[in-house]
Order: C-alpha cells, then structure tokens, then sequence
C-alpha cells in the first residue's frame, strides 16, 4: 500500500479553477484503486499551525494498493487534460509518499 500526503497551497482568489480541477481529478483515482481517504481545509484559528508554517488551502491523504497505480493515475490522459486548471491554481505544493509498515 503507497500513502500519498500532498499539503497544497493556492494562488490567491483561484479558489473556483482549483476546484474545477478537483471535480475531475478525485473521481479519477479509484480508476486506479485509489481511495482518498480524507481532504482537509485546514483551520485558521490554530495559534500553534499559525506560528510555525503558513497553512495550507487543502490537505490530502490519499491510498493506493502499489506504486504502479499512482503511477498510472498520475498519467491518466483524462486527468492531463485538466492539468492547466491545476498549474493556474496552484502556488506550491507538497507531496509526501510513504508505505504501510
């Protein structure tokens, strides 16, 4: 099993393309057997997370049963085709991939 934790911080005001982005996106990863296990739009009222990092718009932890399905998901044409939604939205972004242990 592939973790993939992807922490991504938007442009300002492009709220509305990221989630047109979005829209197509998540759909596509059970294709691939992926299961997004939880998104998260991160509070601001956290004095902690405020103190030690600028917040991200949105936290992802999503699954997949081997590397070759993130894989082919990342190469998903149908996905690629919306990639531009994703380049004018997006600021930065983080990706953290891990296994079960």
């Amino acid at each position: 099993m592939v973790y993939i934790t992807q922490l991504i911080y938007l442009k300002t005001g492009a709220e509305a393309i990221f989630d047109a982005f979005e829209a197509v996106a998540i759909p596509i990863i059970a294709k691939y057997q992926g299961v997004l296990l939880f998104r998260l739009r991160p509070s601001q009222a956290s004095d902690f997370l405020e103190a030690q990092m600028d917040l991200p718009y949105e936290i992802h932890l999503v699954s997949f049963p081997t590397e070759a399905e993130f894989e082919a998901f990342l190469a998903d044409e149908e996905r690629r085709q919306f990639l531009h939604l994703k380049e004018q939205s997006i600021r930065a972004s983080f990706l953290y991939k891990g296994v079960q242990l």
